[in-house]
Order: C-alpha cells, then sequence, then structure tokens
C-alpha cells in the first residue's frame, strides 16, 4: 500500500512488498527460500574447506557458490530498488550485512581463498527472527546490550589492569627463565602470561625452575579471581537492566515506554498509562 510521502513506482511498492513485508503469503515465501538459501550457501563454503569433498566436488562446488552470489547480488540489487529509501537500507545493519556476504565472492577473482568469507552469511539468518514472529524476544538483547554499555568503563579499566599485569609477569618470568627455557623474548613470554593467566594453558611453554614455577601458581590463581571480575560486573549491571525495564511502563495506545515513574499519561499521545509495577 502506497503513502502520500510514497513516490515509488507502482512496481517498486509491489515488489517492496514481496522483499520487506513477511506479512504477506508472497513475502514470507520469498523469506523462507532467502533463508533455505543462506544455509545451502554456508553448508557449500564449509563442504568446500574439506579437503577430500573439494578434491572431487570442487569444481561443483564452485559454481554452487557462484550461483549462490549471483542470486544474493541480484536480491541486494532488487532491494536497492525496492527499498522507500535505499540510503536507508544500505546504511542499515541488514543492508551492510548483505552487501558483506557478497563480496568476498568477487574479492575471491583477486585473492585467492577470500571465499571462506562468505560465512558471514550465516549472520543473515537473523531474519528469521522477524520471519517466525520471535522479533518481540530481540527486546531483550536490549537489556544485555544495556548491562554491557553500563560495565564499559568498568571493563576497560579491568582490561588496562589485566594488560600491566602480564606484562610485568611475563617479564619477570623472561627473566627467571631465560630462553634457554623456551622464554626466548618478553613478548613470548608475555604470551604465556596471558594463556597462563585465562587459565588455558596450551603447555607449549612451561618454567623449569622453582621461582618460575612459584610465579607460574601466582599467575594461575589470579587467573581464577581475574576471571570472575567482569562476570560480576557485568551480572550485577544486566540485573538493574532488567529491574529497570520491569519498571518502565508501555502505553497501550501507542507502545511507547520509558515514561516517567510518576507520569499518569502517556507523553506522545496522551493515553492513561498503566498503574506502575
Amino acid at each position: 500500500m502506497r503513502t502520500l510521502s510514497d513516490r515509488r513506482a507502482p512496481w517498486r511498492v509491489t515488489l517492496g512488498n514481496v522483499i520487506f513485508n513477511n506479512d504477506t503469503p508472497a513475502g514470507r515465501v520469498f523469506d523462507l527460500v532467502l533463508i533455505v538459501l543462506i544455509l545451502g550457501s554456508i553448508l557449500v563454503v564449509m563442504l568446500d574447506s574439506v579437503r577430500p569433498i573439494q578434491a572431487r566436488y570442487g569444481s561443483v562446488l564452485n559454481r554452487a557458490e557462484w550461483i549462490l552470489t549471483l542470486l544474493f547480488t541480484t536480491e541486494y540489487v532488487l532491494r536497492l530498488i525496492s527499498a522507500r529509501h535505499a540510503s536507508h537500507y544500505a546504511r542499515s545493519f541488514f543492508g551492510v550485512v548483505d552487501l558483506l556476504s557478497i563480496l568476498p565472492g568477487y574479492l575471491a577473482l583477486l585473492l585467492p581463498g577470500a571465499e571462506t568469507l562468505l560465512i558471514i552469511r550465516v549472520l543473515r539468518i537473523l531474519r528469521i527472527f522477524r520471519i517466525l514472529k520471535l522479533a518481540r524476544y530481540l527486546s531483550e538483547a536490549n537489556v544485555l546490550t544495556e548491562a554491557i554499555r553500563a560495565s564499559a568503563a568498568k571493563i576497560t579499566v579491568f582490561l588496562v589492569v589485566v594488560l600491566s599485569l602480564v606484562t610485568v609477569i611475563g617479564a619477570l618470568m623472561y627473566l627467571i627463565e631465560g630462553p634457554e627455557h623456551g622464554y626466548t623474548s618478553i613478548p613470548t613470554s608475555i604470551y604465556w602470561a596471558i594463556v597462563t593467566l585465562t587459565t588455558v594453558g596450551y603447555g607449549d611453554i612451561a618454567p623449569k625452575t622453582p621461582l618460575g614455577k612459584g610465579l607460574a601458581s601466582l599467575a594461575m590463581i589470579l587467573g581464577y579471581g581475574i576471571l570472575a571480575v567482569p562476570t560480576g560486573i557485568v551480572t550485577v549491571n544486566l540485573a538493574r537492566a532488567q529491574d529497570r525495564r520491569q519498571q518502565q511502563r508501555t502505553c497501550p495506545r501507542c507502545g511507547l515506554d520509558r515514561h516517567d515513574p510518576d507520569a499518569r499519561y502517556c507523553k506522545r499521545c496522551g493515553e492513561t498509562l498503566p498503574a506502575s509495577p
């Protein structure tokens, strides 16, 4: 349906309803077919990375990749043509993802192996939330985003402290163990400190002297405590964000939330707000 501000030609409006509106039968079929093609494309990229399969079916997989890339390119062009504001779509999250999902295919003509980046098409699967009417669950992502944003300053300070700590521990381990025990440089020792402090422990480098083992033990103990810090910071802010969301009142008429705690009427449409929880 066209609006007064919609200056698109009728065929563009019809095409846009099919591509962007999944409330119509044609739009729903289009989105479901798109999801199938995306899953097929991801499968092709994965199979192409398996050497025995690539050696036997490489040409078939290559043709399939190009067919899918051309289909997605056509779809992207049609989205630009049928969008009410092409620039808005191109700059949106899905617009950027749609573009990035086709560029590696053409980039592979210049840089062999770049087609592996086609796996970014997996991000397009996020459209399934809209197709299956699960968009309401995405609002929970806003709570997590708010918690992470509130934790950003504390986590930044925490990361600076950790980086300083691994630098000091790495330098000490280089001094204690030295190149003869595998600690050939301070950067290598810092790598060991990061691996140890994060409790990963690859084991490719290990201290041999008693003093080095003592320092390694201290680093491992610190690692357990360090892992708990960002978790606690985010958890606290996540609980606060959830409490704030539960206290928000949504207008039953226009759906606007984030009203003042003592507000009685919606600041957009004037509807009476429900009582505070």
